[in-house]
C-alpha cells in the first residue's frame, strides 16, 4: 500500500474526502497530537506530514504509482514506483510505506529527489547496526518502523522534501512463488483512501510449461471476477502466447471515485491473480539457463496417501472464549474432511493431559460421530503443558505402529494447536525441543498452529522444523477457523513420502534440498542447483518416493528468453531460505556454517535477509545532517518496535566498564543492568509493600523525573509469597513541560493544558511539539523525548481468569548517555557507569547457580550467578539474560537504601 498524507489542524479541517456526505470518517485520520493526518494515498503506503499545521491537502500531489511485476518460471520480480509533488512554499516530510509478501526478499530500495538518486546497499545487519547506532547518538532519526500482518510485511521510512520539490521512491522485492492447493498466488495490496492520477498495475507471467490458467480478481471489487483473456470493466487479462500472460490494473480517476466529483475512493483491499501451469510429463520440468538448473516436480495422476494424525488441542484458560468456539468449530470440518481409509486421535490438554481413547481409531462414519460429540464438550481451564500432550501423541502413533494397528503404506503426523506457552510441566522451550525431537526420531511429520499474538511461536517454528513439518500463526479475527480449516487442507492429502531427486554426481553441484518428506496434493517440489556438465543427453534423474525407484531423462527446456540471471538468483534464493532454516533447527555447527553461508549469499546476491540490511543515506536536511535508513528482514513472533533498543555492541573483556546502554526493570520487580563491554549484567529485586512508588531516573539537569508503583497479587498464593509489579509509571520533563501518565488500563499524556488519552487496545501514535508516542497494540508504548531519551514500555497481559497474578508493565530505557552526569534513582544512578570486580567462584544452594564474592562501591558482596527475564524481544515469554544477582534489595549495590527512593506521588521527588 502507499499513502500520501498532510497533517492539519483539525480546527481548519475542511471536512472528510467525500464532500457529498459530510460526516465523520475516523478510519481516513491518523492523531498525531492535535493534529489529524488525511492520508492521499496510492498503493504502497506513502504519507507526507506537513510541518506547517495548516498546510493544505492540495499542497501535495500524488503524481503516480507503478507495480510493475514479472513472473519468470514461478521466480516473481516486483518494482513499486511512486513519486509526490511537494507544492507547498515550506519544506515536508514525506513517509513512504511498502507492503510486501513475508517470503519476499528485498533487492532494492532507492529515492530520486530533483534528480539526485541514493541507492541503497546491503550490508551485514551488525555493520548496518553501528551505522545507525552512529546517526542515533548524534541526535539524527533513522531507522524503518516495521509490522508483520497474516502474509505481508510493511516497512516505512521517511525523508524531507524542500517546497516545490518532488521525490520518486523505488523498491524491487524477488521471491519464488509457492504452489499451494493447485496454484499459485501473486498478491497485492491497495488501500489508496483516495483517487490517484496515474495508477497502475502491471503483471507479466511468463511459464516455458505452458500456461493452464489465469484469474485474477479484486476481494473488494466481486463483480469484476476475470478469467483467462476477456476484458471487463477496468482490468485487463490477455494470453499472448500458450505460455505468457498479460494482466494490468489501470483505473482512471474518475472510474476510482466512490461518487461523481469525490475524492473517496473505491479500492480498498486486495488484488489476487491466480494461474497454474500444465503438467504433462510424470518426471516434472527442468530449465536451463547460463549454466544453473532448476527442476519443477509435481506429478499429475497421483492417488493420496492414507494418512494417521493426532490432533492435539489446547484448551488451557487462555482459549476461552472466542478461540475454543472456533477451534471446535474447525475442528468438526476437519473431522468430516478425514477419508475412511485415515485413522485418528484426539487429546486435549491444559495442565492435565486427555485421550478421547487409548490409540488411533480409524475414520469410520460412526467414529468419526463419535469424536465430534468428543470435541463440542472441549472446555477450557488450567494451564499449559505442550510437552506432554505432544509426547502423549507422539507415544500414541509408536505404539500403534508396532502393534502393526497402521497400514504399512501410510504417513503418520501431528497437528499441534495452541495459543499460549509452557507453563506446566516441562516449561524450558529448549528441553522441550529435544525431547519432542527424540521421541519423533524422524518418523513422523509434526505441524504447529500458532493461535494468536501471545503464542511462543520461535517454539513452534524450531520444533516443527525439526520434526519434517512447518508452523503457521493463527490469527485472532472472524475468520480463524476458516484459516485452521485452509491449513488442514494443504497437508491433509499427501501424494508421495520420502522423496528423493538425485541428479548425477559428475554433473551437478551446489544443490538445494532434493529430500522432501512428503508431497501434498496442490503442492510442487522444486530443486535448483549448479551444472558442471553441459552434455545434457546423459542428464538422468532418480526420482524414489513411497519405496519405489524410477529413472527418466526429463524434458529439458534451453530457455533463451528467460534472463540470463534469473535461474542462478532463483537458486540463490532457495539456498538461502533453506541455509535460514538450517541455523535455526540443525546441529550447533550445522547452524554456525548455515549462518555464515547465508551470510554471504546474502551479500552476494543483494538480498535483504534476517541477516542483512539495506541501508540508504538520507539526503541532507535544512541543518546539514545525514543519516541513514535501514530496511531489516523480519521474523515472526519478533517485537519490531524494540528490534532496535539496547542492541550491545561486544568487545573483549575489561576489569572497568561503562554503562551507555539499556537499563530496565520489568517482572516481579525485577532490575537489570547491562554490561555490553562484558557480555554481562547486574540485577536484583525490590520487594515492598503494594502501592508503593518508587523513584526510578531523576535527572535535575534535564528535569526528567520517572517514579513507578507497584501493585501485589490478587491473593496470596498457597506459597504465602504475594508478588509485586509495576502497573503504574509517571513521566516527567518539566524543561519541555511533559506529563506522561502510563497504566495497564491505558496512557494519558499532559500537553498544551489538557489531558489526552490513549488505550493499549488501538495501535495509533501521538505527535507533540515536545514528546511522540506510537502505541503497538496491547503490547509497547515507546515514549520519544524531543532531544532526548526514549522509553519503551511493555505491556504484559495475564489471562484475566488467573486466580493471582495481574496485567503488569516492564520498563525499558534507551539512550541513557543523553542524560546529564547527574542522574540517579534506582535505576539512573546506573547510567555515568560502576566498576565491579567479581572473584572465588563457590558453589551456591543451586548447583546450577553458583556464589561469588563482588567488589563494587568500596564493599565486599556475595552475589549469585542466575539469570533474570528480558521481554524487549519476545514480550510473551522473555529471554533468559544470565546476570549476577544482588541480594536483599540490591543492598551494597545501590546507592542507600531501597527505602531512600519511596515516594509520596506518581509525580513526586524525593
Amino acid at each position: 500500500m502507499i499513502f500520501f498524507g498532510t497533517s492539519r489542524d483539525s480546527a481548519a479541517w475542511a471536512g472528510p474526502s467525500c464532500k457529498k456526505k459530510r460526516g465523520k470518517k475516523e478510519n481516513q485520520f491518523k492523531v498525531i497530537g492535535k493534529k489529524k493526518m488525511m492520508w492521499l494515498p496510492m498503493f504502497l503506503n506513502v504519507s507526507i506530514l506537513s510541518s506547517r499545521p495548516f498546510a493544505a491537502a492540495s499542497q501535495v500531489e500524488v503524481h503516480s504509482v507503478m507495480v510493475d511485476c514479472t513472473v519468470t518460471s514461478r521466480f516473481a520480480h516486483t518494482v513499486m514506483t511512486s513519486k509526490a509533488l511537494n507544492k507547498a512554499n515550506a519544506s515536508q516530510e514525506i513517509f513512504f510505506e511498502v507492503e510486501l509478501p513475508k517470503t519476499a526478499f528485498i533487492t532494492n530500495f532507492s529515492m530520486e529527489i530533483e534528480g539526485q538518486v541514493y541507492v541503497g546497499e546491503v550490508k551485514e545487519k551488525e555493520k548496518a547496526k553501528k551505522q545507525y547506532e552512529k546517526a542515533v547518538s548524534s541526535g539524527q532519526t533513522a531507522g524503518l518502523v516495521k509490522a508483520s500482518g497474516r502474509k505481508m510485511e510493511k516497512f516505512s521510512v521517511s525523508v524531507n522534501i524542500a517546497a516545490n520539490s518532488s521525490v520518486t521512491f523505488i523498491l524491487t522485492h524477488e521471491e519464488l512463488l509457492q504452489r499451494k492447493m493447485g496454484n499459485y498466488e501473486i498478491l497485492t495490496r491497495i488501500k489508496p483512501k483516495t483517487v490517484v492520477q496515474e495508477f497502475q498495475i502491471v503483471t507479466n507471467i511468463f511459464e516455458p510449461q505452458g500456461i493452464a490458467f489465469v484469474d485474477a480478481h479484486f476481494l473488494f471489487i466481486t463483480f469484476m471476477k476475470i478469467s483467462g483473456p476477456r476484458i471487463k470493466g477496468k482490468l485487463n487479462s490477455t494470453y499472448s502466447s500458450p505460455s505468457q500472460a498479460h494482466i494490468s490494473f489501470s483505473p482512471t480517476m474518475e472510474q476510482q471515485r466512490k461518487c461523481p466529483g469525490c475524492d473517496g475512493t473505491i479500492i480498498d483491499g486486495d488484488f489476487v491473480i491466480k494461474y497454474d501451469v500444465h503438467r504433462a510429463t510424470t518426471f516434472g520440468d527442468i530449465q536451463v539457463v547460463n549454466g544453473y538448473f532448476v527442476h519443477f516436480f509435481a506429478p499429475p495422476d497421483l492417488h493420496r496417501v492414507p494418512k494417521n494424525v493426532v490432533f492435539v488441542i489446547d484448551r488451557s484458560g487462555s482459549m476461552s472464549g472466542t478461540k475454543m468456539s472456533q477451534t471446535r468449530q474447525a475442528m468438526l470440518k476437519i473431522l468430516k474432511d478425514l477419508h475412511e481409509e485415515d485413522y485418528f486421535a484426539l487429546i486435549q490438554f491444559d495442565h492435565n493431559i486427555n485421550s478421547w481413547k487409548d490409540s488411533l481409531t480409524k475414520a469410520t462414519k460412526e467414529n468419526v460421530a463419535e469424536a465430534m460429540i468428543y470435541v463440542e464438550r472441549i472446555r477450557d481451564s488450567g494451564g499449559t503443558d505442550i510437552n506432554g500432550a505432544v509426547l502423549r501423541g507422539v507415544n500414541m502413533l509408536v505404539k500403534d505402529r508396532q502393534e502393526k494397528r497402521l497400514l504399512e503404506r501410510s504417513t503418520d503426523m501431528i497437528i499441534l494447536l495452541t495459543d499460549g506457552n509452557p507453563n506446566s510441566g516441562e516449561s524450558d522451550p529448549q528441553r522441550i525441543q529435544e525431547n519432542v525431537r527424540s521421541a519423533i526420531g524422524g518418523n513422523m511429520s509434526l505441524y504447529c498452529l500458532g493461535f494468536g499474538n501471545d503464542v511462543d511461536y520461535s517454539l513452534l517454528d524450531v520444533m516443527s522444523t525439526q520434526n519434517k513439518g512447518l508452523a503457521r500463526r493463527i490469527f485472532e479475527a472472524s475468520d480463524a477457523t476458516l484459516q485452521l480449516q485452509g491449513f488442514y487442507d494443504e497437508v491433509s492429502s499427501p501424494l508421495l513420502l520420502e522423496v528423493d531427486l538425485r541428479y548425477p554426481e559428475n554433473a551437478v553441484d551446489f544443490l538445494t534440498t532434493n529430500h522432501f518428506s512428503q508431497l501434498f496434493n496442490g503442492s510442487e517440489i522444486v530443486v535448483a542447483g549448479r551444472l558442471t556438465d553441459n552434455d545434457l543427453d546423459n542428464f538422468m534423474v532418480d526420482v524414489f518416493g513411497q519405496g519405489v525407484g524410477r529413472r527418466k531423462w526429463p524434458k529439458f527446456r534451453d530457455n533463451a528468453e528467460m534472463e540470463r540471471r534469473l535461474v542462478k538468483r532463483l537458486w540463490a534464493y532457495m539456498s538461502i531460505q533453506q541455509l535460514l532454516e538450517k541455523r535455526l533447527s540443525g546441529a550447533p555447527d550445522e547452524k554456525v556454517n548455515a549462518t555464515a553461508k547465508a551470510l554471504e549469499m546474502s551479500l552476494q546476491y543483494g538480498f535483504v535477509t534476517p541477516l542483512t540490511s539495506m541501508v540508504v543515506t538520507k539526503p541532507e536536511t535544512e541543518d546539514g545532517t545525514q543519516s541513514p535508513l535501514i530496511a531489516d528482514k523480519l521474523t515472526e513472533g519478533v517485537l519490531h518496535v524494540l528490534s532496535h533498543a539496547c542492541v550491545p555492541t561486544f568487545s573483549p573483556t575489561t576489569s572497568s566498564l561503562s554503562l551507555k546502554r539499556c537499563r530496565l526493570v520489568d517482572g516481579d520487580p525485577h532490575f537489570m543492568i547491562e554490561l555490553p563491554d562484558k557480555d554481562d549484567a547486574l540485577c536484583f529485586n525490590i520487594n515492598d509493600k503494594p502501592g508503593t512508588i518508587f523513584t526510578l531516573v531523576r535527572d535535575p539537569e534535564s528535569g526528567i523525573l520517572v517514579n513507578g508503583q507497584i501493585i501485589g497479587d490478587k491473593k496470596t498464593p498457597p506459597d504465602g509469597k504475594i508478588n509485586t509489579y509495576f502497573w503504574r509509571f509517571g513521566i516527567v520533563h518539566q524543561t519541555l513541560g511533559v506529563r506522561l501518565e502510563v497504566s495497564t488500563q491505558e496512557i494519558s499524556v499532559f500537553q498544551d493544558s489538557k489531558w489526552v488519552k490513549l488505550l493499549w487496545s488501538d495501535t495509533s501514535s501521538l505527535k507533540g511539539p515536545n514528546v511522540d508516542l506510537l502505541v503497538t497494540k496491547d503490547r509497547s508504548l515507546l515514549v520519544t523525548l524531543k532531544d532526548s531519551v526514549k522509553f519503551v514500555i511493555v505491556l504484559h497481559k495475564v489471562w484475566e481468569k488467573h486466580p493471582y497474578h495481574r496485567d503488569y508493565l516492564g520498563f525499558y530505557t534507551l539512550d541513557s548517555h543523553l542524560l546529564s552526569p547527574s542522574v540517579h534513582g534506582l535505576l539512573g544512578q546506573f547510567y555515568p557507569g560502576i566498576e565491579f570486580e567479581v572473584s572465588d567462584l563457590r558453589p551456591g544452594e543451586v548447583p546450577e547457580k553458583p556464589d561469588a564474592t563482588m567488589y563494587v562501591k568500596g564493599q565486599e558482596l556475595n552475589v549469585t550467578r542466575g539469570w533474570q527475564r528480558d521481554f524487549r524481544r519476545d514480550v510473551k515469554n522473555g529471554e533468559n539474560v544470565p546476570c549476577w544477582f544482588i541480594h536483599s534489595n540490591g543492598t551494597g549495590l545501590i546507592d542507600g537504601d531501597a527505602s531512600d527512593y519511596i515516594v509520596s506521588g506518581l509525580f513526586k521527588t524525593v
